[in-house]
C-alpha cells in the first residue's frame, strides 16, 4: 500500500505496474518518514548535520561546499516552480555530461517534486525521442554545449515542448543558471512522499525499445543506507571517483548519492578516460573509485612505474561481470581491494557483493542486509548448490516498469529475475556464470561466455575480448571470441592457435574458441558494457 502523495501530475502513480505484478518488498530496517524528499536528505539535511563547510562536489575547476550546494539547488528548485511552471509529477529530462551543474540540477528538479529522467550524453535524438515519449517529458534541462540533439528531439516530440539550458562549465551563461541566480537564498523544496517517484532510470544496452524503471524518493536513500553504510562503510573523509554516466544508476549512486547522504566528496570528471582516472585519483587523493572491469584492465594497462595510489582503499566493480585475471591483477599491481557486486537498472544499485574481509576473484559475494537471493531453474524451483540457474532476488528495492508489459517477465512469484545464470556455492556465495542470454549451447555443451573471455584475459597477449555463440553449418553454434590484441601483437593464425591452446590448459578444452577474430575495439555501451549483441548481430 503506498503512502501519501504530493504529485499533482499523477502520470508516474498512474502508470506503476499493478501491485499483482509488482515483487515483493522487504523494507526491514529501511524506513523513513512518511514526507521524504531525497534532494533534501543530501543537501540540507547534510548541511543540519554539521557538514555545511565540508567539500560536497569538485569539478569544472571549482569545488562546493554542502552549504553553497544546498543553496544552488533550493535556488534551481525555486527557478523551476516559479519560472518554469513545474508542478509536482512533472518529468524533467537532463541531458549532461558529468558535472557539478548536473547533479545540481538532478537535485534542484528533485527538490521541486519533478520526476527525474537523465540520459547518457551519447544519446541521439532517436534514443531521446524514446524517452521524452515513454515518459512525456515536457521540460528538459540541457547543458548548454549539447543543444543540437535535443533541439532536433523537441522538433520531433508531441510532449516536449520547451528546453531551458544551463552552463556545466561553472559559469553563468545558461538561461537557467540566470534565473537562478537572482533567487532568494534559504531553503525551498516541495515536501513529497517517500512513496512518490522520483527517478525514471532507463535500461541500457537493450536492442528493442527502452524500458524505463521506477524509482521512490526512498528507493535513493536505501541503496546508500544498504550498500554505501554496509559494504563501504562511507566516512565523511572519503573521496569519490569514477567514470559511469550519472544516467547510470550504478553511477548515480556511486558519484552522487552515496557521497552526499554522508558528508564524503564526490569529484566529477567530464573525461574519464582509465589513464585520466589514475591522474584523478592521485591528484584529489580519491578513496573510492567506481568504473567497469573493462575500465580497471586499461587502468592497470596504462598505470606507469611510480603511480601512486596508495590513498584509494577501495575499487568498485559492477556493469559487467568481473574476471578473475582483472581482480588479482589490480590486487597484485595496486595493493589495494576490489569489491565485485551486482545491481542494475531495475533493483537500481548493487544487492549481492563482495565485502572487504572475504573478497576473492570469481566470486560475487553474498546478498546485503534486508536481501534474499536463490538461484532457481525454469519453473521457480530452487536448484541444488553448485548448479547453475536463473538468479532470483528481493529485498527492499525491486522492479517498477513504467507502463511496460515486459513487466511479467522481470518479475515472477514475487521474486525478481535479472536475466543473469548465477551459482550458489555451500558457503552460501553466489558465482556469476553468464547472462542467462548469454549461455552458450554447443555440441550438447553448456558454456558460459564469460568464462572463455576469463580464460582468455589471462593470455599476457589479450588486452579485451568479448565471447558469443556463433550459428556454424556443421555444428550449430560455435564459442565465438572477439579478441582485441595488446599493442605490437601480430594478429595472425598462429596466434590464433596460441589462443585456442591457452584456453585448453585453462579451462576444460571443450570450451575453447573454435572461431578467433581480432579487433581493433569492442563495441561497448556508454556507461563501459561490452554491447555483445552487437557482436552477436555481427555474426
Amino acid at each position: 500500500m503506498l503512502g501519501l502523495s504530493a504529485h499533482v501530475d499523477t502520470f508516474c502513480r498512474d502508470n506503476l505496474p499493478a501491485e499483482a505484478d509488482q515483487p515483493v518488498f522487504n523494507l526491514g530496517s529501511f524506513q523513513y518518514p512518511e514526507r521524504l524528499n531525497a534532494a533534501v536528505e543530501l543537501t540540507d539535511a547534510m548541511v543540519e548535520r554539521g557538514h555545511g563547510e565540508r567539500i560536497a562536489v569538485v569539478g569544472q575547476g571549482r569545488s562546493r561546499s554542502y552549504a553553497e550546494l544546498a543553496d544552488w539547488t533550493s535556488r534551481i528548485a525555486r527557478a523551476l516552480v516559479e519560472d518554469y511552471g513545474v508542478k509536482p509529477g512533472n518529468r524533467i529530462l537532463i541531458r549532461s555530461p558529468n558535472t557539478p551543474a548536473l547533479v545540481a540540477c538532478w537535485l534542484g528538479a528533485t527538490k521541486a517534486g519533478a520526476v527525474v529522467v537523465n540520459t547518457m550524453p551519447l544519446l541521439r535524438k532517436k534514443e531521446l525521442l524514446q524517452h521524452t515519449e515513454k515518459a512525456e517529458v515536457s521540460l528538459a534541462l540541457c547543458d548548454m554545449r549539447m543543444l543540437d540533439e535535443m533541439q532536433a528531439c523537441m522538433a520531433e516530440s508531441a510532449h516536449l515542448k520547451r528546453i531551458v539550458t544551463f552552463d556545466g562549465t561553472a559559469g553563468l551563461e545558461g538561461e537557467l543558471d540566470r534565473v537562478a541566480d537572482v533567487k532568494p537564498s534559504g531553503p525551498f523544496w516541495v515536501e513529497t512522499g517517500r512513496d512518490d517517484v522520483a527517478l525514471l532510470g532507463f535500461t541500457s544496452g537493450s536492442t528493442g525499445v527502452p524500458k524505463a524503471t521506477m524509482h521512490f524518493h526512498r528507493d535513493l536513500l536505501i541503496i546508500a543506507d544498504a550498500y554505501a553504510r554496509e559494504v563501504l562503510d562511507v566516512q565523511p573523509e572519503d573521496v569519490f571517483v569514477g567514470s559511469p554516466p550519472l544516467a547510470f544508476t550504478f553511477g548515480l549512486g556511486g558519484l552522487a548519492i552515496f557521497p552526499l547522504r554522508f558528508g564524503a566528496q564526490a569529484v566529477l570528471l567530464e573525461k574519464a578516460a582509465p589513464a585520466d582516472l589514475i591522474g584523478i585519483i592521485q591528484s584529489h587523493r580519491a578513496t573510492i573509485c567506481f568504473t567497469a572491469p573493462t575500465a580497471y584492465r586499461a587502468m592497470l594497462a596504462a598505470m606507469e612505474e611510480g603511480a601512486d595510489l596508495s590513498s584509494l582503499r577501495c575499487a568498485v566493480s559492477a556493469g559487467e561481470t568481473l574476471p578473475a585475471p582483472v581482480f588479482e591483477a589490480w590486487k597484485s599491481k595496486t595493493g589495494r581491494p576490489m569489491l565485485d557486486g551486482i545491481g542494475g537498472t531495475e533493483m537500481l544499485h548493487i544487492y549481492i557483493s563482495n565485502r572487504f574481509e572475504d573478497a576473492r576473484a570469481g566470486c560475487t559475494g553474498k546478498p546485503l542486509t534486508g536481501y534474499e537471493a536463490k538461484v532457481v531453474d525454469d519453473e521457480m524451483n530452487e536448484v541444488p548448490r553448485g548448479t547453475p540457474g536463473h538468479l532470483a532476488v528481493r529485498g527492499p528495492l525491486g522492479c517498477r516498469y513504467l507502463a511496460d508489459a515486459r513487466q511479467a517477465k522481470y518479475v515472477r512469484d514475487g521474486w525478481n529475475l535479472p536475466g543473469d545464470t548465477f551459482i550458489q556455492d555451500q558457503d552460501g556465495s553466489f558465482r556469476f556464470a553468464a547472462r542467462s542470454d548469454d549461455m552458450i549451447v554447443a555440441s550438447g555443451y553448456n558454456i558460459a561466455g564469460p568464462e572463455v573471455e576469463a580464460a582468455l584475459l589471462a593470455h599476457p597477449d589479450v588486452a579485451e575480448c568479448g565471447v558469443i555463440g556463433a550459428p556454424d553449418e556443421e555444428r550449430g553454434t560455435i564459442v565465438q571470441a572477439h579478441v582485441v590484441l595488446r599493442a605490437g601483437i601480430v594478429p595472425d593464425a598462429d596466434k590464433v592457435r596460441e589462443l585456442q591452446d591457452f584456453v585448453k590448459q585453462t579451462i576444460a578444452p571443450y570450451k575453447y574458441p573454435r572461431s578467433v577474430i581480432f579487433t581493433d575495439a569492442l563495441p561497448k555501451t556508454e556507461s563501459g558494457k561490452i554491447q555483445r549483441f552487437r557482436l552477436k548481430q555481427g555474426a
